[in-house]
């Protein structure tokens, strides 16, 4: 073990993927710096007393004074609300994220689940499970309104992917008048949404979670969505109401819904989404590819460089007033 660590990756894992990989493919990144794993909560608490850098999933409070040298916390998630994120930055340690990282996979699976529903795999599927050659009825997605709600890397990343899919889009945005991907731009005020909700065959969530956002898609803005509607939310369970949900998905208010977040999450057993032949369930593995790693590792291999030479830093969250 060196007397100092350069970067230092936290034991905990992430979306069922091995540390070790992270660990070395970061050496790869960075073969002229030292690149420690702490495979122990002792090596960890060794390893981030002598870290310039820590990456994981987050950073225990009190172990963020046990260090002189530490400058930058790197988080293996987008979402950082449960980084102890001002007690880093009074310690005058940076936070980044791993934004943009999960965006190809999680556009791909998002628009996917559009394709189930506009084809009625999942009926067919049901029906091959039952040993049913029936046939049943199915849609085209084209010319099909889709409402894209955040337009950070993910909901961008779904536009783009949607041009060749010959759909009309409309964005929901806070700042509206910065223009984006979509066909149209609305801003976040109820009767934006509410009128653009109005006008869609699908939802795609795709903002952070937040005061604004908290409960965003309740029972008003479910009962606005036309009976066709397809809910598919890839951002944060609580975003929408779980119980207005269940309630316009057992009445066939709306279409169905394709949920890779959930409220509460896990979802515990016997949930009656799991039940609900239109919600479409994952895991919370929407934004897994096999080169999630090689992606975060390129960010926090660009702002090790960085620290060094004074440039700018990649997908900050906080940093310290230098």
């Amino acid at each position: 073990m060196t007397e100092h660590a350069d970067v230092v990756v936290l034991r905990e894992g992430t979306e069922g993927l091995s540390m070790e990989s992270y660990a070395e493919v970061l050496r790869e990144r960075l073969p002229e710096r030292s690149v420690e794993l702490a495979r122990t909560p002792r090596a960890e608490r060794d390893l981030i007393a002598r870290a310039r850098v820590v990456t994981g999933i987050t950073l225990d409070a009190e172990r963020v004074g046990a260090t002189d040298r530490l400058e930058l916390f790197a988080c293996t998630f987008a979402g950082t609300d449960h980084v102890p994120t001002d007690e880093l930055v009074e310690h005058g340690v940076a936070v980044t994220n791993a934004g943009g990282i999960h965006a190809p996979g999680i556009a791909e699976q998002s628009i996917a689940n559009m394709l189930i529903f506009a084809r009625g795999l999942h009926e067919g599927w049901r029906r091959k499970r039952n040993g049913e050659w029936r046939h049943f009825q199915s849609d085209e997605f084209a010319g099909s309104t889709v409402t894209i709600v955040g337009l950070g890397s993910i909901g961008r990343a779904v536009a783009e992917r949607l041009e060749g899919f010959d759909v009309s889009t409309i964005g929901v945005r806070y700042s509206p008048e910065k223009g984006g991907p979509t066909d149209e731009i609305v801003g976040f005020d109820a009767d934006a949404i509410h009128d653009a909700f109005a006008r869609s065959e699908y939802v795609f969530i795709a903002c952070p979670l937040t005061e604004t956002t908290r409960g965003l898609v309740g029972e008003a803005e479910l009962a606005t969505l036309p009976p066709n509607a397809v809910l598919v939310n890839a951002a944060r369970g609580p975003i929408v109401d779980t119980d207005a949900l269940v309630a316009a998905l057992r009445s066939n208010a709306i279409r169905g819904a394709a949920l890779d977040v959930t409220d509460p999450e896990p979802l515990p057993e016997g949930h009656p989404l799991w039940t609900l032949e239109n919600c479409l369930v994952t895991p919370h593995t929407g934004g897994y590819t096999p080169r999630h790693w090689d992606r975060l590792a390129d960010i926090v291999a660009h702002n090790v460089r960085a620290l060094d030479e004074g440039g700018e830093l990649e997908n900050v969250v906080a940093a310290p007033d230098r």
